[in-house]
């Protein structure tokens, strides 16, 4: 995995995106609740505060809980809910450990179809269906990650020339279009609350 994403809108945080597969599933963890650039932000945010160049599933499982919720409280803040993002993070990089060696690229590689690495993906603590969908989604479309039915298991997500999500981000133009889809899905839930 060595390629540009453009998810932090940051040049060294995107850089480590696409060369850490633990980076990119934490930034997908991070990302609810706060702006994409600074979910995908964290990654980096959190390597640079331990003093490393790259995410380790094994140092941060075996993290103190209230050090790590430190760190990620620091200022600036890693997330909005920086204490209990830090539980979850800490929970994905023991379930790491326990059941891929640490290696979160293990979670995509051999898989032989898009229904088995989306099952993968939702075993993940922190990853529901959509996010699960979205970050395989990422994977096929930005990762190279392509096992059979991977665009039908993620959903509409997986739909080629969409702009709903994080998967479809390439820059700039791409991000302002997955901005638009999101605020009309927005305006569409609210007037359907307003019309019962």
């Amino acid at each position: 995995m060595d390629v540009t994403l453009h998810l932090a809108q940051q040049p060294e945080a995107d850089e480590l995106l696409g060369r850490s597969p633990l980076a990119a599933l934490v930034g997908m963890l991070l990302d609810q609740q706060i702006p994409m650039e600074w979910a995908f932000a964290g990654p980096h945010t959190i390597a640079q505060r331990m003093g490393a160049d790259d995410l380790d599933a094994h140092e941060i499982a075996a993290q103190d809980p209230e050090a790590f919720a430190a760190l990620l409280s620091a200022k600036p803040a890693v997330h909005r809910y920086p204490g209990s993002m830090a539980k979850r993070i800490q929970q994905l990089c023991q379930y790491l450990v326990e059941h891929y060696d640490g290696e979160a690229s293990a979670v995509w590689e051999g898989v032989d179809s898009g229904r088995e690495l989306l099952g993968r993906l939702n075993d993940l603590p922190g990853f529901g269906k959509q996010k699960s969908q979205i970050f395989l989604a990422l994977l096929g479309k930005q990762l190279g990650v392509r096992p059979e039915g991977w665009r039908e298991a993620a959903g509409p997500y997986g739909e080629a020339g969409s702009h709903r999500s994080v998967a479809d981000i390439t820059g700039p133009d791409s991000l302002a279009k997955v901005r638009a889809h999101k605020q009309e899905m927005k305006a569409a839930a609210k007037a359907a609350k307003a019309a019962k």
